[in-house]
């Protein structure tokens, strides 16, 4: 049987170096495989790998590795992380240093947008946000 398909990241020549920041920030993570070519590596039990490729091919938001955060010390971590010596995006979007797509949300989000009552002004409140504030979020409900 196949293994679950897992993503990989195609950087010109720092596969290393991106596995190993990866890992400093993902709790339970950790280098499986490293080579000259490839580094497989897990991130809090899910498989990625990164890939020192010819060229440079880039990144773009058409795929983006979604972090669904607990609480708002969740987001401010991966957040700073995250967007260090990166581009921070709107409604909880940022590019990494690497240029690759993370979005950052609480889990709350699903619940308030699947509610009718609650959606609209939960995605009014979301689309002002850069780093989502669930104070904010569940403020804008009153």
């Amino acid at each position: 049987m196949a293994t679950a398909p897992y993503p990989c990241f195609w950087l010109k020549d720092n596969a290393r170096e991106a596995a190993d920041y990866y890992c400093s920030i993902f709790p339970d993570s950790r280098i499986i495989n490293a080579n000259p070519m490839a580094v497989v590596f897990d991130l809090n039990g899910a498989r990625h790998m990164a890939l020192n490729g010819a060229g440079d091919h880039g990144f773009n938001e058409g795929i983006s590795l979604v972090i669904t955060c607990e609480n708002q010390e969740e987001i401010d971590y991966y957040w700073d992380r995250l967007s260090e010596n990166g581009q921070p995006g709107r409604c909880g979007w940022l590019k990494d240093k690497f240029g690759v797509s993370w979005q950052v949300v609480p889990r709350v989000l699903g619940e308030l947008m699947s509610n009718p009552e609650t959606a609209p002004k939960t995605m009014y409140a979301f689309m002002q946000m850069s780093k989502f504030d669930i104070a904010k979020l569940l403020e804008a409900q009153a």
